[in-house]
């Protein structure tokens, strides 16, 4: 159900204590003293849906809360009973302190009083009172902790995000059991009022990051707020860029062990994903699951992932310009399969890869839009089907099958979603320009690109360091995963306080027990 609320300026909490002359005049017009007079002035500011609900455990008290949101048996234990045990002698501020609710707070504004009630807050008043009760009694509906679906490892925690910010931060917590680290939290959206966390460990992080980016965000006027990932796009630095400038991942420890390296991260209410930056273009090929393997198998692995890239990319754009233009760069044995192969298709080479291609990504979408199971089998029997009648069809050479189904497997190794979606796009534009003008046509798009992402930034940072500028200290844990000896500097893209996370001369003497 939908409230439609007016938003207006609110005011903090007061104390329990006496209020002043001046103060009161402002009160009486937010909240009247007159009987019923606040039912009228709650009806012009909120609609009054079939699940708004009005009580009178009294003659002089008025509840109102949202029947969906609420505990129904600690709105009758909790509140209604002592509502009505104290009738003789009816205290407002007095019975506050008898609700045995953890969070119950005294407000004087009504647009905050309604706010909490959208929030599953019961609000409480009483004639005469120039003040209103609101208990936070509502039911938390949320998923259970399951492992991570999209950022999945063998070696290393199985813990991932869910969506409720209370949740999230608290396996933060969990992880970092740092008192200096600092949570600010916002609400954007004038019609959701989501709530959003910026966490940062205050000593490490760069205090002009963390000013830059609470800016961005405080600075955004928007209705709604619904992912994490819509308010990425807010805050880049260039949200008309395909490639991604910050990281969402679903990994609490991937989240911390960025934290620990000066970085800032942004959690949203609602969504399972939390945003981290700054970021470079060479960590979204980075994986948790490289800090838990040896320094040799983390850095093959990277090492792949590159290449996988390289390959996905620009394998299938240099065969068509190897066969539109460039015959003589083909080795002499490979010329006789490739001309027997060729036979009997009738489509130019452009077409011919730009058709295999679509194919491709209809089979990946539908197998992502599917049941999981249902999914799977659309995949594989899919592929296989359409592959092999397209072959005996004579649309398409049996060669061009295996290189885009290589492609197709390669951009599947980025950890890293958003950054395996750009690479799925860009190849489209590349197969187009080596069918137009040959190796001179991938050269000039990789130029471009190259160019594009040498003027991009990460939270005001260079996008392509530590290659640009060079920082050679940065390399250590870049392509290659060296061990933790030599990688005891945090990155010097995230301009941390403290640059050094451990002495590793300290740490070299092992005093091994006789």
């Amino acid at each position: 159900m939908t409230f439609l609320v007016n938003a207006g300026e609110t005011s903090g909490n007061s104390n329990f204590g006496q209020i002043d002359l001046e103060q009161s005049k402002f009160l009486e017009k937010n909240i009247p003293n007159r009987k019923g007079a606040f039912l009228d002035l709650l009806s012009e500011r909120i609609q009054m849906s079939s699940d708004v609900m009005i009580v009178h455990p009294t003659l002089q008290t008025t509840l109102v809360y949202i029947d969906t949101l609420i505990d129904k048996n600690l709105l009758q234990d909790e509140i209604i009973y002592e509502i009505k045990k104290s009738m003789d002698h009816f205290k407002p501020a007095e019975l506050m302190k008898k609700f045995n609710i953890s969070d119950i707070k005294r407000t004087e504004n009504i647009d905050q009083a309604i706010h909490s009630l959208l929030l599953g807050n019961v609000i409480i008043h009483t004639d005469g009172y120039p003040f209103i009760i609101q208990a936070n009694i509502t039911t938390s509906i949320s998923r259970s902790i399951t492992k991570p679906e999209n950022e999945s490892q063998v070696i290393g925690p199985q813990i991932g995000f869910n969506e409720s910010l209370s949740t999230n931060i608290s396996l933060i917590r969990r992880y970092l059991t740092n008192p200096n680290l600092s949570i600010t939290s916002f609400e954007l959206g004038k019609q959701t009022r989501t709530a959003i966390s910026v966490l940062y460990i205050k000593d490490i992080a760069s205090e002009e990051m963390v000013h830059t980016l609470t800016q961005r965000i405080s600075d955004i006027k928007i209705d709604s707020i619904i992912d994490s990932s819509v308010l990425a796009q807010l805050i880049d630095d260039n949200s008309l860029s395909i490639f991604p400038q910050m990281i969402l991942s679903e990994r609490p420890d991937w989240i911390c062990s960025n934290l620990l390296n000066g970085k800032l991260a942004v959690l949203v209410d609602g969504s399972p994903l939390a945003i981290c930056c700054p970021q470079s273009f060479i960590e979204f090929f980075k994986s948790m699951e490289d800090q838990n393997v040896r320094w040799h198998i983390a850095t093959f692995i990277r090492i792949l992932r590159i290449l996988a890239m390289l390959l996905s990319v620009f394998f299938t754009a240099i065969y068509v310009a190897a066969l539109t233009f460039h015959y003589e760069v083909i080795p002499q044995p490979l010329l006789i399969p490739l001309s027997e192969s060729r036979s009997r298709v009738p489509f130019p080479p452009i077409f011919e890869a730009i058709l295999l291609e679509f194919i491709i990504e209809l089979l990946r979408e539908a197998g992502a839009r599917l049941p999981t199971k249902v999914g799977q089998t659309m995949g594989i029997v899919g592929g296989i089907v359409i592959g092999t009648a397209a072959v005996q069809a004579g649309f398409t050479s049996n060669i061009l099958i295996i290189i885009i189904a290589l492609g197709a497997l390669a951009s599947f190794t980025t950890p890293s979603y958003m950054m395996g979606n750009v690479i799925r796009i860009i190849r489209f534009p590349l197969i187009m320009l080596a069918g137009f003008w040959g190796f001179y046509g991938i050269f000039l798009g990789f130029c471009f690109a190259f160019i594009h992402l040498l003027r991009q930034s990460s939270l005001g940072t260079p996008y392509l360091a530590p290659f640009y500028p060079p920082r050679l200290r940065d390399w250590k844990d870049s392509i290659f995963r060296l061990p933790f000896v030599f990688t005891y500097n945090r990155p010097q893209q995230s301009r941390p306080k403290e640059s050094i996370k451990y002495n590793p001369k300290e740490n070299k003497t092992q005093n091994d027990a006789n």
